[in-house]
């Protein structure tokens, strides 16, 4: 069977993720949480992506962006690759980290952005990591809580744009994944595309 296409065009928004092969960790030490994200400001830098939010999980990662330039398959082959290497040279292995190809979601931002962002800060206390989402370390939740704390490369801004304020935006978080949303993520059969 193939691949489906990927859809990219300039402007693109997107849900990405990933999965440590056969279910084994994809960060073990902090310097691997450390190395990932210093990837992603990387690729900031080399292809003007946005960044809204991020969640490194033992086993996986989820990311929020939208691609200026049209050009997901080269940011993410940069991203898995480079970190794939690092990850091998620290841990003494070799071979595949990610189960294949990240997975990518075309987001109508307009009506599902904030709620994307909602469920990727959501994954640490789903998996029980964290009571509250902004305690958890390696999300960008924290950082809409405390904006002046957060990276260059992170564009919190305009999803707290819809919110009065950081506080506000935490409580739409706390307020929990939509049943329909869950029920999209949980399909086996999921569209490639959330929204119009």
């Amino acid at each position: 069977m193939s691949r489906p296409l990927r859809i990219e065009y300039p402007g693109a928004y997107y849900h990405v993720m990933n999965r440590g092969l056969t279910g084994q960790r994809a960060f073990v030490s902090e310097a691997d949480y450390g190395g990932f994200l210093s990837l992603i400001e990387d690729a900031w830098q080399r292809w003007d992506i946005r960044v809204f939010s991020y969640c490194l999980m033992d086993t996986h990662y989820h990311l929020a962006l939208e691609t200026p330039h049209g050009n997901l398959q080269r940011v993410m082959r940069h991203i898995d690759g480079v970190y794939t290497q690092q990850f091998n040279r620290a841990h003494e292995r070799d071979g595949p980290l990610f189960r294949g190809r990240y997975k990518a979601i075309l987001i109508d931002a307009d009506e599902y952005l904030a709620a994307v962002v909602r469920y990727i800060h959501l994954n640490p206390v789903e998996a029980r990591k964290a009571y509250d989402p902004g305690d958890y370390a390696w999300s960008s939740h924290h950082y809409y809580l405390r904006p002046r704390e957060a990276p260059r490369w992170l564009a919190f801004r305009e999803v707290l744009s819809g919110y009065g304020t950081s506080g506000d935006f935490h409580e739409f978080v706390l307020s929990g994944n939509e049943e329909k949303f869950l029920e999209f993520y949980s399909s086996k059969r999921r569209s490639p595309v959330l929204g119009g």
